[in-house]
């Protein structure tokens, strides 16, 4: 019997890679220098920014374009809100989501019983698992959840037949 999971991964790997290309791009650019701007990365999920209050923007859109080029999604990534530093400094934090939240999950089983495919959908730690007769049906829930209303960019992955 057919079967996928919905996951949302994180490649920590190229997370990394656009971290470190990000530092390398803030040390050459001319609107950084001789500020104290950094970027702390725990090599997990998080990404901590630190900079003066003007340029905390800046160097947050510098981080969020390397992500891009690097094909790590946005959509995946939980900002948070500036708080004061130390010496007129800001923070920013940034957390790489990994794994479907739970209330997430059981909208997506939820929209794919309401669409009535013949398919069956059920949680599994923190992804869903989709199993059906026909890969026909299979394709339909993929479509379903890149088309519904679900703010993160999933992977279907471990696809069988």
């Amino acid at each position: 019997m057919p079967s996928f999971d919905i996951a949302m991964e994180t490649d920590l790997q190229e997370a990394d890679n656009a971290i470190n290309q990000a530092r390398k791009e803030i040390a050459q650019r001319f609107d950084f220098r001789g500020s104290k701007s950094e970027i702390d990365w725990d090599k997990k999920e998080s990404i901590g920014l630190l900079s003066e209050e003007d340029k905390l923007d800046a160097l947050f859109d510098v981080v969020q374009s390397k992500l891009i080029k690097r094909g790590v999604s946005i959509r995946n990534l939980e900002v948070g809100t500036k708080t004061p530093a130390a010496d007129g400094m800001f923070r920013k934090a940034i957390t790489l989501k990994t794994g479907i939240p739970k209330e997430t999950a059981k909208e997506i089983v939820k929209a794919i019983k309401q669409a009535k495919l013949k398919v069956q959908a059920q949680i599994q730690e923190e992804q869903v698992r989709v199993t059906g007769k026909k890969r026909d049906d299979l394709q339909q829930v993929i479509t379903l959840v890149k088309g519904g209303k679900f703010d993160y960019d999933f992977k279907y992955t471990n696809f069988r037949d």
